[in-house]
């Protein structure tokens, strides 16, 4: 039987796109290096945050969460309460969290990257009182995730992304948006203003070229584009974080912003729509701490 230090919260979300065989696989390996495994389904209507505050007093050395950015999203405001570290394998449609700190998207080998036990401490963002781990957006991308339902996404992935853009692409408009940060405020007219944290999001876009999720800093970028056709041209940039050199997108770091629009308008954090404008970012630093490869360039100690 596995040390009592050694126990941990398991919450898995079966109906996640990559979800099925492979995860008993990937408890097998968690099992075999001396975890001892709960697992708690989520009830209908259940978040990850709730089970965990639910059961934190239980004992666990750390909480192993399987599904996307979404279920890890769902887990964040617990998992900074409570100060268990946790484990991700990967089960979504994008992973922009494990792709950020180079997690294998193979739950199996996911999992031995928690059973190497190498603890990783990193920022959070929020955005007014809800934590994120990736990107939070106004405007084309939660409009986007508006129209793209959990079936689409789950039957066609990262296609679905891709197909769901398509057809709104034509359709996008600018909005007028109040953006103040350091003392400053300025009026922007975009189609997107994102504040990220982390590194990557939307199925492998990078918020900034040099970003981190422990870099202390949020990454700010205002999509300020007059005609639609300049977001493809804008697509490659964009997955290499350097859009920023493009005239008509405005970039900068920050620890805290506000972005104000004449109508409240829906925040998508994570990929799930949980916050509407005015919106109040700030950065909360080290708040977490994550399983990480031991090739990690700036991993922590060994748990």
């Amino acid at each position: 039987m596995a040390e009592p230090d050694r126990r941990a919260l398991l919450i898995v979300n079966r109906n996640a796109r990559n979800g099925g065989a492979v995860i008993d696989a990937a408890l097998a390996v968690l099992r075999d290096a001396g975890w001892s495994l709960v697992e708690h389904p989520c009830s209908p209507g259940q978040t990850a945050a709730e089970v965990i505050r639910a059961r934190a007093a239980e004992g666990f050395a750390a909480v192993i969460l399987g599904g996307g950015d979404g279920t890890l999203n769902g887990a964040a405001p617990a998992l900074m309460e409570t100060g268990l570290p946790f484990g991700i394998l990967p089960l979504g449609t994008a992973n922009d969290l494990a792709r950020s700190l180079d997690i294998p998207f193979d739950p199996v080998e996911a999992a031995h990257v928690i059973a190497g036990g190498v603890l990783r401490p990193i920022d959070l963002g929020e955005v007014n009182g809800r934590p994120f781990f990736n990107v939070a957006s106004i405007g084309f991308s939660a409009t986007l995730a508006k129209g793209l339902g959990r079936e689409e996404k789950k039957r066609w992935g990262k296609l679905g992304y891709a197909l769901a853009a398509f057809r709104l692409l034509r359709r996008v408009r600018r909005f007028t948006a109040w953006i103040t940060h350091d003392g400053v405020t300025e009026q922007v007219k975009t189609i997107q203003v994102s504040v990220g944290n982390g590194r990557h999001y939307g199925g492998g876009m990078t918020v900034e070229s040099s970003a981190r999720p422990d870099d202390g800093k949020l990454d700010v970028y205002s999509l300020e584009l007059d005609h639609w056709w300049r977001l493809l041209a804008l697509l490659p940039y964009l997955r290499r974080g350097t859009q920023g050199q493009w005239h008509d997108v405005r970039a900068f770091p920050t620890t805290a912003c506000e972005v104000r629009t004449r109508r409240p308008m829906p925040v998508n954090t994570d990929g799930e729509l949980n916050a509407m404008t005015p919106a109040r970012f700030r950065l909360l630093p080290k708040a977490v701490r994550v399983y990480v490869p031991s090739s990690n360039p700036s991993h922590g100690m060994p748990a």
